[in-house]
């Protein structure tokens, strides 16, 4: 993608046609039975970053960690064209691109961002699937009488994100939930593509077999190493030689795949099954006392965000990375499911001495909690030693408290005292 293509008017916004990509005009949009949209945002996290920081505008953007070891989590278009990717180290992102503005992931101002954007989803339809924070796939067909076809309603859907976040996204139209995500892909940055059912094979034959939902890179191989390279060999191959070769269910999967067939129907707002949050240090850490700051700290981030999204989860996990970057996880289940730091720290904790590494030098520590349920039908006994209000209610509280002043307005003790071992 050239500098020149990344001018607004540029977008595309088309229909796969007989002879390639053809102009889309809605009014002849074949697209009577494409009710599936794959909505992406464009480079949502630089994005959003460019709109608290207007002097970020017209330049090149990466947002990630800043550390030796940090690594790149978004990048603008602008600096894609200089070779920087997601997970890319940092390092090598700065030197491919010296003059890009490096932001720290600011994971409060993505989520209020994205849930605004999921709202103008959901009021268009309430069939919506996010897949995560910066998209989504919606099901339109039973808005159709109300606001007009697919297309009519990506095209609303595009012009709302425009200007209500003053953002840019990218929509695929088709029939199917693998078809309409291809197709987002194909027409980003700021774009629209439709993909008619009759035009389904043209679209994906020529395609990569690294495009198939579900190939990854040791499937990718084992297809190239049978001569299949592109989607429609293997659509060429007999289904049963496909489940010969790779099994039952994945040989049956390509088969269905390669021509665009995907009964898979959208499935309004999954429930997370887990949340979590991990941290590299910019150094390899010995010491438990930081180590148990630092699992104090995941932990009342990893509370913050159940308590937010109304959840609780019986069963704790913890992850500690060596730094030979052998990983080790344990887990343990709580007697009833819990949004309390306090107690996600005990186990946390707990569990980080049961490992025996204590005096072993670790890259990388997390906490996840599992098991998660409505924390609304979660019934909770106090133990004797606990005050009435319990404290679920004063962690509650120090929420109320930084949402009006901000996250560092309050927090515990031992995470305000850092001494010099502390990184």
């Amino acid at each position: 993608m050239s500098r020149r293509q990344l001018e607004r008017g540029t977008a595309m916004r088309g229909m796969i046609g007989a002879d390639g990509i053809e102009p889309l005009d809605p009014a002849a949009a074949e697209d009577a039975d494409c009710s599936i949209l794959h909505i992406d945002m464009d480079a949502f996290f630089a994005s959003v970053e460019q709109l608290e920081h207007p002097e970020a505008r017209g330049r090149p953007v990466i947002v990630g960690g800043t550390g030796p070891r940090g690594v790149v989590s978004s990048a603008d278009y602008i600096a894609r064209t200089y070779g920087v990717h997601s997970a890319m180290p940092m390092v090598r992102a700065l030197r491919l691109c010296p003059d890009a503005l490096v932001f720290p992931p600011d994971g409060p101002a993505y989520r209020r961002v994205s849930e605004a954007v999921m709202d103008i989803f959901r009021s268009v339809t309430p069939e919506v699937e996010p897949v995560s924070m910066d998209e989504a796939f919606l099901d339109v067909s039973g808005a159709r009488r109300r606001l007009g076809g697919p297309v009519r309603i990506a095209e609303l859907i595009r012009e709302r994100v425009r200007s209500e976040q003053r953002l840019t996204c990218s929509v695929g139209v088709a029939a199917t939930k693998f078809v309409a995500k291809l197709a987002s892909t194909q027409c980003k940055p700021d774009g629209l593509l439709l993909v008619p059912t009759r035009r389904v094979t043209a679209f994906l034959h020529p395609l990569p077999v690294g495009a198939l939902w579900g190939v990854g890179e040791k499937t990718e191989q084992a297809l190239t190493r049978l001569g299949l390279r592109t989607v429609g060999d293997v659509a060429a191959v007999p289904p049963a030689t496909l489940r010969h070769e790779f099994g039952q269910a994945l040989g049956a999967r390509l088969a269905a795949l390669a021509v665009g067939d995907d009964d898979r129907p959208v499935v309004p707002t999954t429930p997370d099954k887990s949340i979590g949050a991990e941290e590299t240090f910019p150094r390899d850490v010995d010491d438990p006392g930081t180590i148990h700051r630092e699992l104090l700290r995941l932990s009342e981030k990893v509370a913050r965000r159940l308590r937010s999204s109304g959840q609780a989860g019986r069963t704790v996990v913890v992850k500690l990375r060596r730094a030979d970057f052998t990983t080790i996880t344990r887990s343990r289940t709580l007697p009833e499911a819990t949004d309390v730091a306090r107690e996600i720290t005990a186990a946390a904790r707990e569990l980080y001495a049961g490992a025996g590494l204590e005096r072993v030098r670790l890259r990388l520590v997390g906490v996840r909690v599992e098991g998660l349920a409505d924390a609304s039908q979660v019934h909770r006994q106090l133990a004797l030693d606990e005050p009435e209000t319990g404290w679920r209610e004063a962690e509650r509280a120090m929420d109320r408290v930084a949402r009006r002043f901000g996250p560092g307005a309050i927090q515990p003790a031992a995470l305000a005292k850092r001494d010099e071992n502390d990184v």
